[in-house]
């Protein structure tokens, strides 16, 4: 989801200063509109590149549109891509969780990761959490976006300008992470770091 305000994250953006008035120096004070323009977006990510990006601006996305919008694109992209060779992940979104997902892309993906084999709330190791958002944001010229339309035009612009040595190299962490978290029962990879340090 981005908005017109820009990007700001109440969890990882943070700022260390001894008093409220070191912090606002530093950029602590952050405005937002009560209710600003939104646009939900949806990108695949793999070694070979990126899918193309979906802009979802009007309405919620339930699984319905999901099936119908998204999953298409990505099983389009990923046969064009590796043929059948590939499986397809998703995060524990409720319209990915739905029981209609679930069976249209059991039914349509030659792999597919389901949900009861996929962490819901995994950012341990879903590559687009933990990078390729970050990078897309900060591709953005946020100094064009003055609305919904601009803020569109931007995100179309920003998705070309992502990195490809980015984008591999996200990738090739996801492998190494998954592997770590498979050897650590599952459990957060802090738990891996923590032994070593």
């Amino acid at each position: 989801m981005f908005d017109i305000d820009g990007i700001y994250n109440a969890q990882n953006d943070r700022i260390w200063a001894v008093s409220r008035e070191g912090a606002d120096k530093k950029g602590g004070v952050w405005q937002k509109r009560k209710f600003p323009q939104k646009v939900m977006v949806w990108l695949g990510a793999c070694s070979k590149g990126l899918t193309p990006l979906i802009i979802l601006d009007k309405g919620t996305v339930y699984h319905q549109r999901y099936i119908n919008q998204v999953l298409p694109v990505a099983l389009k992209y990923g046969s064009k891509v590796f043929g059948n060779e590939w499986t397809f992940q998703q995060d524990g979104a409720k319209p990915h969780t739905h029981v209609a997902t679930q069976e249209w892309c059991q039914k349509n993906f030659s792999s597919f990761i389901d949900k009861d084999h996929w962490p819901p709330n995994s950012p341990d190791i879903n590559p687009l959490d933990y990078s390729i958002w970050d990078e897309f944001a900060q591709q953005i010229n946020w100094t064009k976006v003055q609305s919904k339309k601009t803020l569109i035009n931007e995100l179309k612009r920003a998705v070309k300008r992502i990195r490809e040595s980015a984008v591999l190299e996200i990738c090739q962490s996801w492998t190494n992470r998954l592997y770590r978290l498979s050897n650590n029962n599952g459990n957060y990879l802090k738990k891996i770091v923590d032994r070593f340090l």
